[in-house]
This record gives structure tokens, C-alpha cells and sequence, in this order.
């Protein structure tokens, strides 16, 4: 049994507190108890969303629903958010040397070496992320990168305005490549899920 986590002494709970030019580190983030949810990218702070839409929650429902029977019993895990990911440089790296983590709304992870009682530390093999209005820049650029760059190997990007998803695999050059962009009844077969039993329409019911 992995031991239990304690958390640090003198939490920050105020935000404003924060100086937006400093780089953090995963052990500084440890020690906030903010009521904003927040990640780190490169050591620069970003706000998530205030609250998630209802259609937003559907949505990440409908995913686990779906997702979750398909890789019951086997090695993998699937997680939703708030799910604490660590993308360190370097293997090794400890809470200090850490300057990345951030809490995708769905991952799966086959690797159980990689997660501990804080969440999940290096690559998940799969990632969604469900766009909203003030992180969608976000998910399309910085942390389209930021996954490709620590090889996540699949990244789903959901639309919940278009009603379309898009799934990008990671190829041998260490790029990203569209592998397909469904919508309505196309079922989704690409990468990891490819076997399982599920429309776009599923997803957006």
C-alpha cells in the first residue's frame, strides 16, 4: 500500500497572493487551497474554468459511461477530472523539478507505474479534453503541444458545439497526426477504444 499522502504546512488560499511572472513548480502547487482550480504549464499558472456547463458534465459523463465497461478488468485506468497529471522533464524529477501538471477532463492510463497517491506522474495514453469557451485556445494550442511533446499518444479533442470530435495520434516522428473528425453516427475506431461500441451520438447524448 503506498504510503498516504501528507500535505505540506503553510497552504496559500489566496490567489492573488501568486505572482503570474514566477515560475511554480508541482511542490508549490501543493501547497494551495484555492477555491479557483488551477494547472500549471511550464511553470506559468492558468485558471481553469470557474464552474463546468451542464452540457460540459454531460458530456464527460457520457465518456466514462462509455469508456469506462470497455477497459474494466484489464490494466488500464480511466480517470476524470479533477485528476492531478505530472509531466515531469526528466524521470526522476521530484515535486520541486516538476513545472507541469495539469488535470485533463478524461485520461487513461495502462502504465500502473506512473500513478502514485497524488494522481498520475508522465504520460497518460489517452487524453480528452472537452472544450470550453475560456480554455478552448488553450486545449487546441498550448496543451496540444504540451501532450505531443511528452508523447501522449492519443488526444481527443470534443466539440460540444459542433457536436464533432477529432482525434489526433501521435506518429513515429513524434508528430500529430489528425487520424479522423467524426460527427453524428460515425463510430469512433481509431487508436486505443478502437474496439469499443461507440458513436459520436453516444457521446452527445
Amino acid at each position: 500500500m503506498p504510503k498516504e499522502y501528507q500535505f505540506p504546512e503553510e497552504r496559500i488560499e489566496d490567489f492573488t497572493l501568486l505572482d503570474p511572472e514566477v515560475s511554480y513548480s508541482y511542490a508549490d502547487y501543493l501547497r494551495w487551497a484555492f477555491v479557483e482550480r488551477v494547472e500549471i504549464i511550464k511553470g506559468k499558472i492558468f485558471k481553469m474554468s470557474a464552474g463546468q456547463l451542464t452540457r460540459h458534465q454531460l458530456i464527460s459523463t457520457n465518456l466514462i459511461s462509455h469508456i469506462g465497461p470497455h477497459i474494466r478488468n484489464k490494466s488500464c485506468k480511466l480517470f476524470h477530472a479533477p485528476f492531478d497529471v505530472r509531466l515531469p522533464n526528466n524521470p526522476g524529477d521530484d515535486d520541486k523539478k516538476i513545472f507541469t501538471v495539469v488535470q485533463p477532463d478524461v485520461c487513461i492510463v495502462c502504465d500502473n507505474e506512473k500513478l502514485d497517491e497524488k494522481g498520475c506522474v508522465g504520460a497518460p495514453d489517452l487524453i480528452i479534453e472537452i472544450l470550453s469557451p475560456s480554455t478552448a485556445s488553450r486545449d487546441l494550442k498550448d496543451k496540444f503541444e504540451l501532450y505531443r511533446e511528452h508523447k501522449v499518444n492519443e488526444y481527443w479533442l470534443v466539440f460540444p458545439n459542433d457536436n464533432i470530435v477529432e482525434i489526433f495520434l501521435l506518429n513515429a516522428e513524434g508528430h500529430y497526426l489528425s487520424a479522423a473528425r467524426l460527427c453524428g453516427s460515425d463510430h469512433v475506431q481509431c487508436g486505443m477504444l478502437s474496439a469499443i461500441n461507440l458513436t459520436v451520438g453516444d457521446i452527445f447524448e
